[in-house]
C-alpha cells in the first residue's frame, strides 16, 4: 500500500500560481501511475492531469491543458502539480492518488491509493 501526503494549497488571486506536492511512501512500480485529481464543492471527483511512474507519459484534462503541468522526482518519490493562471472555477480540494494495476487514468474508481487532499482557493 502507497501513503500519500499533499501538500502547497493555499488561497490565491485569479492569474495566480500555486504549486502542489504529493509525497509517496511504500513500494512503486515504474508501470504506477500517478493522478491528480479535483472535487468542487456540490460537484464530483474530477481528473485533473497524470504522469506514469517509470516513462513519465503525461496526460491532462482539457480545462487545466496550458496552465498545469506535471512533473515528478523520482529520487524524491514525489509529484508536483504547477498551477498557472489560476480561474476561481479551479477552486477545490485537490487529491493525488496512485493506480497500480489496469484501469483507466480518467477514472477514480482505478486509482488504488488517495491523499488526504489540499484545498485551494483563487478568489476573483
Amino acid at each position: 500500500q502507497v501513503q500519500l501526503v499533499e501538500s502547497g494549497g493555499g488561497l490565491v488571486q485569479a492569474g495566480g500560481s500555486l504549486r502542489l506536492s504529493c509525497a509517496a511512501s511504500g513500494r512503486t512500480f515504474s508501470s504506477s501511475v500517478m493522478g491528480w485529481f479535483r472535487q468542487a464543492p456540490g460537484r464530483g471527483r474530477e481528473f485533473v492531469a497524470a504522469i506514469t511512474w517509470g516513462s513519465g507519459i503525461i496526460y491532462y484534462a482539457y480545462s487545466v491543458k496550458g496552465r498545469f503541468t506535471i512533473s515528478r522526482d523520482n529520487a524524491k518519490n514525489t509529484v508536483y502539480l504547477q498551477m498557472n493562471s489560476l480561474k476561481p472555477e479551479d477552486r477545490a480540494v485537490y487529491y493525488c492518488a496512485v493506480k497500480t494495476y489496469g484501469g483507466s487514468i480518467y477514472n477514480t474508481e482505478d486509482y488504488d491509493s488517495w491523499g488526504q487532499g489540499t484545498q485551494v482557493t483563487v478568489s476573483s
